[in-house]
């Protein structure tokens, strides 16, 4: 049996006026989605668990089969820290450092208008260069999810306080700086001295002077945030159900946690993290890897990105696109599988930021009996058979086909 996770990054969403008061997800052409749910059966799962922020790092980490009470590092550092490779002790603290777009002493853009790898890279070795401070290293990502790592801090995430830039657009950055315990007040200090004296460093910068010249958004800030550090080693998904598999995604984030599981990362030319992406590359990449191993986790950003765009056309687009240029695919070419569908959480069109609430999943292939859901959509999830699942339950339904004991 070969297994399939098709995570659509932020894709579930509340109804809008625009749209007849549906959803994008029912707005949306998805007779391949619909298909998984009507040949499988569904429900509603808790991705994000009580008392966690509704972040991509918890949601994947409970889809992918881990307790987030267990083995949550308390934030996406940690996972991004593995996806490129960056060993971190217990003592270290790792957090993502964004290159964004600030006007007028506000955040415009939390992405510098989907700044290139390449741009960002040469950002990232500028700011290493010229703004060293000691125990704090940059690493370049991609576009403009990078790290930043502090050495030997012995903090906890919670002892910095951080605000997400695509939660604060237009908001004022001076009053969005990193707030810090008693414990975290001089890493809080230094964080806050590096940001603040990367603006003129990059405004300055060729990068920027060539993006000016094209009538792009200048990348003109660092911006700090989500901590992570170890907690505990995962067990990996051969351990667990003796299983290989692979992860295809075009974010950090997701990589560092599929390497965290035991998964091999796999690179797919023109997988770039938004609406543009491969996503025929990315089926056929499956479909060709899982000749050799098990099970193959897809994630698609593309409806996150929308989400926090606050598009309703590109979300519907993305929604659509997943459905015909890569589900399709799999559905037509592989025999003998089970995949799991899903959003890991809400990012509405209406907030343009992640939002808790269960979201709806259906697994279909053999061995899974049909219920009477027709659709694959927010609401037509709550006639499931499934019920509500917690998130971390649902790799057990999938590959074992019955809950965990």
């Amino acid at each position: 049996m070969k297994y399939i996770i098709l995570i659509c990054d932020g894709m579930a969403d509340y109804p809008l006026e625009e749209l007849g008061n549906k959803t994008p997800l029912q707005a949306a052409d998805t007779p391949n989605m619909d298909t998984v749910a009507r040949e499988g059966r569904g429900g509603l799962a808790e991705t994000v668990p009580p008392g966690y922020k509704p972040g991509s790092d918890v949601a994947n980490l409970s889809i992918l089969g881990y307790d987030p009470d267990l083995y949550y590092s308390g934030g996406r550092g940690l996972m991004e820290a593995a996806s490129i490779g960056v060993e971190l002790d217990p003592h270290d603290l790792a957090m993502r450092a964004n290159i964004i777009t600030v006007e007028d002493g506000r955040i415009k853009d939390y992405s510098a208008g989907q700044i290139t790898s390449e741009e960002s890279a040469q950002l990232i070795e500028a700011a290493n260069k010229e703004l060293a401070v000691p125990g704090i290293e940059l690493y370049p990502g991609v576009s403009y999810r990078n790290l930043v790592v502090l050495r030997g801090c012995d903090l906890e995430p919670e002892d910095l306080s951080c605000s997400p830039p695509h939660d604060h657009i237009g908001e004022i950055v001076d009053k969005l700086l990193i707030k810090g315990s008693e414990k975290g007040r001089e890493w809080t200090l230094r964080l806050n001295d590096m940001m603040l004296r990367s603006k003129p460093l990059f405004e300055s910068h060729p990068v920027n002077e060539k993006r000016r010249e094209e009538g792009k958004p200048p990348a003109n800030m660092l911006w700090f945030w989500g901590p992570g550090k170890k907690k505990r080693e995962m067990p990996t998904m051969k351990e667990r159900f003796g299983t290989e598999g692979v992860v295809i995604t075009g974010i950090d984030l997701i990589k560092g946690l599929g390497i965290l599981a035991g998964l091999k990362p796999l690179n797919v030319e023109g997988a770039t993290a938004y609406f543009d992406t491969n996503f025929e590359g990315k089926a056929d990449a499956a479909i060709k890897a899982l000749e050799d191993v098990d099970i193959a986790v897809i994630h698609v950003e593309a409806p996150d990105e929308a989400g926090h765009e606050g598009s309703v056309e590109e979300k519907v687009r993305a929604i659509e696109n997943i459905d015909h240029r890569l589900l399709s695919r799999l559905l037509n070419r592989l025999d003998n599988f089970r995949i799991l569908l899903l959003p890991d959480h809400y990012t509405p069109i209406s907030v343009r930021t992640h939002v808790r609430g269960p979201v709806p999943f259906s697994i279909m292939g053999p061995g899974i009996e049909q219920d009477k859901m027709q659709r694959f959509d927010e609401d037509s999830a709550k006639t499931g058979a499934y019920g509500l699942q917690k998130g971390h339950h649902l790799i057990n339904l999938l590959v074992s086909g019955s809950y965990p004991h």
